[in-house]
């Protein structure tokens, strides 16, 4: 029953802070009680971390004349991370609406909340939020594990050392930066296998695209890219030809949102597939 209706019946509409926080719990109660969400965070957590730990003791073990380059103390922290982290979230991510379409519950989300892109601003806010979470935890483990090996060939930095503490930040939002791209192609798409795609062409297979291309087209086209953006907050000393790092990190940004605005634009435009 929409609001109007509500009020027609004489009974109180509730406000909008009410109905925005029944769409939250409804939505965080569909995203914590999948079990196998919480059995591939883990995994992925398991791998993150220990790819993080043998990237940064190869790097340690390197011999002084091959130290050094483009891959700093700071970047060895998240070179498993942007891997083993971003793809299981994103494909989390993309499922929060392709599930629900594949198996019917959408009618019931649209029919409990009738604005759509309430719905989206509500799956945006609770698998954001804890992609954002879920990433900072991560980032700063995988950080202070890989500076701890690093430490004993003078190599680490320190969380202290200007720019350091930012740049961890940024890395536990590059996750949060990614869910929410698959979850607005999911919720555009409606297709599992395509909306997954669309999202690994979108955080990875552009950026590989651009890689290909002569200077300066390269960095040129790459610097719109997620992955350029992201080594540039992520790096000791940002790469000359590619966005500052404050630039960069509005690249990061820029992605979801997006993202985001053409699903709720979308959304309210099609009718629901019936199964």
């Amino acid at each position: 029953m929409t609001a109007p209706q509500i009020a027609s019946a004489g009974r109180a509409v509730p406000s909008r802070l009410v109905r925005a926080r029944d769409v939250l719990a409804f939505e965080w109660t569909k995203l914590r009680s999948v079990r196998s969400n919480y059995i591939t965070l883990l995994i992925a957590a398991a791998a993150t971390i220990g790819s993080t730990a043998i990237v940064a003791h190869a790097v340690g073990s390197a011999p002084a004349s091959q130290q050094g380059g483009p891959v700093s103390a700071l970047t060895v922290s998240f070179l498993g991370y942007a891997e083993y982290g971003v793809i299981p979230v994103s494909v989390l991510a993309v499922l929060q609406f392709t599930s629900e379409y594949s198996t019917g519950l959408i009618s019931t989300t649209f029919c409990a909340v009738p604005r759509r892109r309430a719905v989206v601003a509500g799956k945006a806010a609770v698998t954001g939020g804890a992609a954002l979470v879920a990433g900072e935890v991560l980032g700063f483990a995988c950080f202070f594990l890989s500076q701890a090996m690093l430490s004993g060939q003078h190599r680490g930095v320190s969380l202290a050392q200007p720019g350091v503490p930012g740049a961890v930040l940024a890395g536990g939002f590059l996750l949060c930066a990614c869910a929410l791209t698959a979850l607005g192609l999911g919720a555009i798409i409606r297709r599992t296998p395509g909306a997954i795609a669309a999202t690994l062409v979108t955080i990875y297979g552009l950026a590989a695209f651009c890689l290909a291309l002569p200077a300066p087209w390269k960095d040129g086209a790459g610097k719109f890219t997620m992955p350029f953006a992201a080594w540039q907050v992520l790096a000791t000393h940002p790469q000359p030809g590619l966005f500052s790092p404050p630039l960069s990190m509005l690249v990061l940004i820029g992605w979801p949102a997006a993202a985001l605005l053409a699903a709720a634009l979308v959304i309210t435009r099609r009718d629901v597939p019936a199964r």
